[in-house]
């Protein structure tokens, strides 16, 4: 593997790692005091659209170094798919099929929060992702530090 490139991707992984705990941390930090009116329920929305962002961005750059590209079309579920794939002799499986399940949800609210510009966001369905996001935001990137070590990086 070319250094100079294995070095450019780990200072990049480490910058988006940093982005994804920092919007964990405002999620975390906003469910106690997370209320149930419109200007919270929707500043909760902006997080949660955000971590989300961050993650798949740190998936993208993962891909594109590891794999050489990152396919049109379907690529945001596909892309999950593929972050639970070990694919032998070029990197290890970045996550866990519980830690993509919640991504997943994340993923598909995201969605809404991007194409649903007249409707109301549920207060309760807002509350409860948050609630389960703050804990894949802390949970190193939602990755394990074991794969990205095995990959000749490391996370922190």
């Amino acid at each position: 593997m070319d250094r100079e490139a294995l070095a450019v991707l780990e200072a990049g992984l480490r910058s988006r790692s940093r982005d994804i705990a920092r919007i964990g941390d405002r999620i975390q930090s906003r469910l106690a005091t997370f209320s149930h009116i419109a200007e919270g329920v929707d500043s909760m929305g902006y997080q949660l659209h955000n971590l989300y962002g961050a993650f798949e961005q740190l998936f993208e750059e993962t891909a594109r170094f590891f794999e050489n590209r990152v396919d049109e079309g379907s690529y945001h579920a596909d892309l999950l798919r593929r972050m639970q794939l070990e694919i032998e002799g070029i990197r290890p499986a970045l996550l866990s099929a519980e830690t993509a399940s919640g991504l997943d949800e994340l993923r598909r609210f995201r969605h809404l929060f991007r194409h649903a510009y007249a409707a109301d966001l549920d207060p309760g369905r807002v509350g409860d992702l948050a609630a389960r996001a703050a804990g894949i935001g802390a949970t190193s990137s939602g990755t394990s530090s074991g794969s990205w070590h095995s990959c000749g990086l490391s996370s922190g």
